[in-house]
């Protein structure tokens, strides 16, 4: 496995952003006919659009206008009754989202629900249009249409709301602590290749260093090799964004094919601590012990089963970031910065990057809608126009993508509410991305205070960094209650914190050089020692 095969599946995978939840609505139908009381179903809708009532007791019922046969894409769709103070609901497809809501607010309509016999998700426009809208508009499922109707009959009244949700919950402090002790770990494994190996001679000293040092470089990122890394990420995001539902599957694979790997390189540097079962055979002259063979099986199988059910929201996430971390872990472990100086070239060219996908984007794409959030939210790019009846965020896409996700992200559940129940399970995330990247400083600080014993005063300031910077991102997070590009506040955490601890120690320069400034001072003390040495034989000759 050679280093370009890690380097572009890490350049697929630093796609993740930081997102909380969904926009998530409740509607409560009641039947004319008292006797048959009412129900609840979950709808979709977007709080930029037009917000929704907070509460039951502040929403309006409106009487509900049954045109589950028309897509209400031209005004010939309205009926000759018309539809004036009715909560119109039509199917989905043909037109987009606000060309429907158009229609029905020059009818006088009170609100619009789209039926989808897909997946649902907030809709998404052209804001230049939808300022225009002065009418609720949201997604519902077309089976809890069909229930709607079997339930209640066909005089029904509806109400619209959404309930808040919390805004600190306990999926934020799982991640921080997931977040936060990957980076150590995975820092703590990369540095233990600098701890003191004692060897018996000279020579084997000089063999182990050489043998050291070839590793190395085989899995080291040069200045050079981050610039061509981040071109990477840039040039695979732009096409994720406008080939999203072929090259999902792309990425699918790539990760599935690393996290084999990596849970075995994770599970495996734990196993050969174990002194039993050491049990060998041999094959092709080779000499296979067969606990790691079964191992390996094992990591195929867990892997396998994350492929058959990656889409099982219910329960497969624990898996899913059960291999996210030992991915993260496997990554931190393998590559290596060999200075400050890269360090600083990889995590402000991915800040730029972050930033400029998540806040940046919105002023070129035809949705305004950054290219960041639209790809780890699972949809790509569109004219905002569908003529198969499938729409998803007003994008086109095909109804098989609607729930592939990219593998990108650790997600944890939020807290379960009203809205919660109704909808499904809603999560929070965070990039692995925003793990590896500043962890790759972090591991080169650990790798710097083994080299100089500086007791890990490096290594532990940084990691309190990443931590101090993991806070600041949930606090914007709640406060702006938006997607938020983590880097824009762990890098500036991280590098600071390491900069101005090497610049107090006085050892700026041997910190930004990292083990060539080492290397350099170890030849040139070597030169001196000659030098001196031959000075002093020369001058016991007369």
């Amino acid at each position: 496995m050679g280093l370009d095969w890690r380097r572009a599946a890490l350049g697929l995978l630093l796609l993740g952003v930081w997102q909380v939840g969904a926009e998530e609505g409740i509607l409560r139908a009641v039947s004319n006919d008292t006797a048959l009381g009412a129900s609840k179903y979950c709808i979709m809708y977007n709080s930029e659009w037009m917000p929704f009532p907070k509460s039951l007791d502040n929403a309006t019922n409106y009487q509900l206008k049954d045109l589950i046969n028309t897509k209400l894409c031209d005004s010939t769709d309205v009926p000759p009754e018309g539809i004036k103070g009715k909560l119109v609901v039509v199917m989905r497809g043909n037109c987009t989202f606000i060309k429907k809501a158009q229609i029905a607010q020059e009818n006088f309509a009170k609100a619009l629900v789209v039926a989808s016999v897909d997946s649902i998700f907030p809709p998404s426009g052209n804001r230049s249009d939808y300022e225009e809208l002065k009418i609720p508009v949201a997604l519902i499922r077309y089976s809890d249409v069909l229930s709607m109707k079997k339930v209640l009959g066909s005089h029904i009244s509806a109400a619209l709301y959404s309930p808040p949700v919390p805004l600190l919950d306990y999926s934020i402090l799982i991640i921080f602590i997931i977040a936060v002790v990957t980076v150590t770990v995975g820092s703590y494994w990369n540095g233990m290749e600098e701890d003191g190996s004692g060897s018996s001679s000279p020579s084997d000293s000089r063999l182990q260093t050489t043998g050291h040092k070839n590793r190395e470089s085989s899995a080291t990122l040069t200045p050079v090799t981050v610039v061509v890394f981040v071109i990477v990420c840039s040039v695979m995001i732009v096409l994720l964004y406008f080939f999203y539902k072929w090259l999902v599957y792309v990425v699918i694979g790539i990760f599935a094919l690393a996290a084999v790997v990596s849970l075995y390189n994770c599970l495996a540097a734990l196993v050969k601590r174990i002194p039993y079962w050491k049990c060998k055979f041999s094959c092709v002259k080779r000499t296979i012990e067969v606990r790691l063979l079964l191992l390996a099986m094992f990591c195929v199988t867990v892997v396998a089963l994350w492929v058959v059910f990656r889409n099982e929201d219910r329960w497969v996430w624990i898996l899913h970031d059960c291999l996210g971390v030992a991915f993260c872990l496997n990554f931190m472990k393998t590559l290596k910065m060999p200075h400050f100086k890269s360090c600083v070239i990889l995590l402000v060219l991915l800040l730029i990057y972050d930033v400029f996908f998540v806040f940046i984007t919105p002023f070129f794409t035809k949705n305004h809608e950054s290219i960041m959030v639209e790809v780890a939210a699972g949809s790509g790019s569109g004219t905002g126009e569908k003529n198969t009846g499938n729409y998803l965020m007003g994008l086109a896409v095909e109804p098989v993508a609607h729930n592939e996700k990219l593998p990108v992200v650790l997600r944890v559940p939020r807290l379960v509410t009203s809205v919660a129940t109704l909808c499904g399970m809603s999560f929070s995330l965070l990039g692995f991305g925003d793990i590896i990247v500043p962890g790759l400083l972090v591991a080169y600080c650990r790798r710097f205070d083994m080299q100089t014993n500086t007791s890990n005063i490096y290594f532990v300031l940084c990691t309190i960094a990443y931590a101090v910077g993991m806070v600041l991102t949930f606090i914007v997070l709640i406060l702006t209650k938006m997607a938020q590009p983590a880097l824009l506040y762990l890098v500036p955490c991280t590098l600071i914190t390491c900069a101005v601890t090497a610049w107090s120690r006085k050892e700026m320069k041997m910190f930004w050089a990292g083990s060539s400034y080492e290397m350099m001072n170890q030849v040139g003390t070597t030169i001196e020692e000659t030098v001196g040495n031959l000075t002093d034989s020369v001058s016991q000759y007369p």
